[in-house]
């Protein structure tokens, strides 16, 4: 028995240690890139994103605030006051006229940030691609229809959210940037290292044969079963990426990562928590639905022109 546990522990530190070293420096410097943006480029994305309220609403304003969106390195729950802030600017003039720029700005906040994005270059250059452009469309498609259908009727409530202060209040940038990169070092760091541990047990005993039979040769319904298990596997970006290389390599296709990286971080309880209180009941279970529908579309389209 001591020498079966021996042997499979040194199985799990091989896998471990392979997946770490692979996935390890997309790590660091995505959370350099995070800090460095939260440091020294934030104010100026709030600024951008207060622009948007002096622009005559189009499409041009939802697909800049869907770009906005994914380089802002804020959670939900740092989204939320800034577009609360402009909501409130915005409240001499039509209140719901900017539901759309916001919309698109939120829900391109959800599903991608700047160090989720270089996370997922540890997936090749295809899939970072994928998901940078099923966000982006993701986040425009939802500020249009929000434009559409809601023209005339406020779809956010903002109330009692105040415009974000910025918390870390010390001089000497280098040292913000140590703070905020430790911070988001904790914030990931262990969840990472979940991640990687739940990759190498499943290299060792899931036969790639089944999963490939599973999610490879039966496209349509890996598809589905993608969809499904983001909701409860997706806790953190970062720890997903492991899975998300193990499970490629191992036969998933490409529609069915991508339909993951919509649910996962459009359901992640954090994320829903955050928006019930702004959307109210009605219009979340429309999120929901949009959410899940845009990942299947989005995974079928992937398939479709990406089969391989």
């Amino acid at each position: 028995m001591t020498e079966i546990l021996q042997r499979e522990l040194i199985y799990f530190r091989y896998y471990f240690s392979v997946q770490f070293l692979q996935i390890f420096k997309y790590w660091v410097l995505g959370m350099a890139l995070g800090s460095s943006i939260s440091v020294f480029g934030k104010s100026k994305i709030y600024a951008m994103f207060a622009a948007l309220g002096k622009k005559k609403p189009g499409i041009l304003s939802i697909i800049s605030a869907s770009l906005l969106g994914i380089i802002s390195p804020l959670c939900m729950y740092g989204t939320i006051p800034v577009a609360a802030s402009l909501a409130v600017q915005n409240m001499e003039g039509d209140a719901s006229s900017l539901d759309g720029e916001l919309a698109a700005f939120m829900m391109s906040s959800i599903l991608l940030n700047p160090q989720l994005l270089f996370f997922s270059a540890a997936l090749g250059l295809p899939m970072l691609i994928i998901r940078f452009v099923i966000c982006f469309l993701c986040g425009i498609t939802a500020g249009v229809l929000v434009r559409c259908f809601f023209k005339d009727k406020q779809f956010f409530n903002f109330s009692g959210f105040t415009a974000p202060t910025d918390k870390d209040t010390r001089k000497n940038l280098f040292l913000r940037f140590l703070f905020s990169f430790g911070r988001n070092v904790k914030a990931t760091g262990l969840f990472l290292l979940i991640g990687i541990a739940l990759s190498a047990l499943f290299q060792r005993y899931v036969p790639a044969e089944n999963f490939a039979r599973l999610f490879g040769n039966n496209r349509g319904f890996g598809l589905l079963m993608a969809a499904a298990i983001g909701v409860p596997i997706y806790v953190c970006g970062g720890g997903t990426i492991p899975l998300l290389q193990t499970w490629l390599n191992n036969g998933m296709g490409m529609g069915s990562a991508a339909a993951f990286m919509i649910t996962g971080p459009a359901t992640k309880i954090t994320n829903l928590g955050a928006l019930k209180i702004v959307l109210g009941i009605k219009h979340f279970l429309l999120y929901l639905v949009f959410a899940i529908l845009f990942a299947l579309a989005s995974g079928l389209a992937v398939e479709m022109f990406l089969p391989y």
